[in-house]
Order: structure tokens, then sequence, then C-alpha cells
């Protein structure tokens, strides 16, 4: 546990090397999206972080006991809603957007997160915040329509940049969501158990949509190169980072 007076740093800190550790996923992820479902990408790399997640979920039960109904739904949102829905819209947009838009309309999320831990948690805004909001906007939308006005419809489809940045920022509203349902769930229990329960809960899920959709893929299809970057994908950019997320998170307020 660290010290009260470190405690302002040791948080946040985390908080950093977890999402420096999310930020190295596209290479990998862009190769798998050249051919397999956006669905099953994300359920395998469910799937591998599931292998770490159970052990630790039964080493931690008495915390499951102790969630509430409201904790219970705020897992269920994390989980599907952050960890799977979330997942698959933003490696879905990589089949509309270049890679590195995906990845840069992700810096609305803390415009999300910010928002709902003040309406939801009470946290306390930065009399600067709105002025930096407003900026942060705006450069989301220079950078999602160059051309400023954005060209939603082509006349036979929508247009696929239009497609691509809905996407992104479907995922970064969820992913917004589930740091402040995170912070209220973190509340009772710990860190290990939250974690868990989202890869879980996810697996299931996606499992669920992967099959009502007929998502997954021939066996041979899919390489040992594949299976390469989906275990890096679900250790760097999964299991692992969330681990020292949600750890850094009881230390840190979530705006």
């Amino acid at each position: 546990m660290p010290s009260a007076r470190s405690i302002v740093f040791f948080g946040p800190s985390l908080v950093f090397l977890a999402a420096a550790l999310w930020a190295t996923d596209a290479p990998f992820r862009t190769h798998l999206t050249q051919g397999l479902s956006s669905n099953f990408i994300v359920l395998a790399e469910h799937g591998v972080s599931l292998l770490i997640a159970i052990p630790i979920l039964l080493f931690n039960w008495g915390d499951v006991r102790k969630l509430s109904l409201r904790e219970w739904c705020a897992i269920l949102a994390i989980a599907i809603g952050g960890s799977a829905l979330a997942s698959v819209a933003f490696t879905e947009s990589f089949h509309y957007v270049n890679p590195s838009v995906s990845i840069l309309f992700q810096k609305v999320q803390p415009l999300i997160a910010i928002a709902l831990s003040f309406f939801l948690l009470g946290e306390k805004m930065h009399k600067n915040f709105w002025l930096w909001t407003g900026t942060a906007i705006a450069g989301a939308y220079l950078v999602s329509f160059p051309s400023l006005v954005p060209q939603l419809y082509t006349g036979e489809a929508f247009n696929p940049n239009t497609i691509g940045v809905l996407l992104a920022l479907f995922a970064a509203v969820l992913w917004g969501a589930s740091t402040v349902f995170g912070k209220y769930v973190l509340r009772t229990a710990a860190f290990q158990t939250l974690t868990s329960l989202r890869f879980i809960i996810a697996f299931i899920f996606l499992a669920i949509l992967t099959t009502a959709q007929h998502s997954f893929p021939a066996a041979s299809t899919v390489t040992i190169t594949d299976w390469l970057f989906i275990v890096i994908i679900a250790l760097t950019s999964g299991v692992f980072s969330l681990f020292l997320y949600y750890y850094g998170l009881q230390f840190t307020n979530a705006s």
C-alpha cells in the first residue's frame, strides 16, 4: 500500500502505464482485421485473458458475495459495454478508417469519464474544464472530418469514414463510462475481483454474440501468427493492463 504522501502520484502512474500498454495493440489488431471478424478477434482475446481471470476470481470469491444489485449492474455495464461491445466497435472501425484515426479519437474518452464522474460520483470539476472540453471536441472533430463538413451519405451508402468515426466514438463513450462504473464498484470489491468478472462476463456475452452472428472462422484460416498476435493483445493491452488500471483507479479519482 503506498504512503499518503506518494498516493497522489502512485495511482495516476499506474493508470498511465496501463494506457501506454493499451496503445501497443494497433499493429497486431490491424493485421487480424484483414482476415478475421471483429467479434471473433475480441472473443479470442477474452478467451486468453480468461485463463488468468478465473483462478484469480476463485481466490477472491469472498468479494463476489459482498456485491450489491447496483454494483452487479455496474459490472454488467463494464463487461458487456466497456469490455465486449466497445472492443468490437473499436476493432470494427479499423475496416473503415485509418487505425490512427480510431486511436486518436479515443482521446475523447476522458471527456466522457470526467463528465460522468461529476454527475454520478460527485467529483468536482476544475474551473477550466469546459474550456479544455471545447478544445478537445474541436480537435476530435477536425481529426474525424478534415474537410470540416462531414459527408454522411455518398448517394448509395453511408460514407465509410463516418461509419468508422461513429464506431470509434461509440467505443470511447463505453470505455469512458466504464471508468466511472469501475470506480463505483471498487468502493466494495477488490481490483482483482472487478477485473476478473469483467473478462468472464464479457467472454460469455461475446461467445453468444459470435455464435448468433455465425462469425467463427474456419479453423484452417486462423494462422499461427494470428494466434500469436491474439495472445500478445490479450496479455499486454488486455488482462495485465486492466489489472494495473483498476489497481491504480483505487487511488485515483475517476475524472
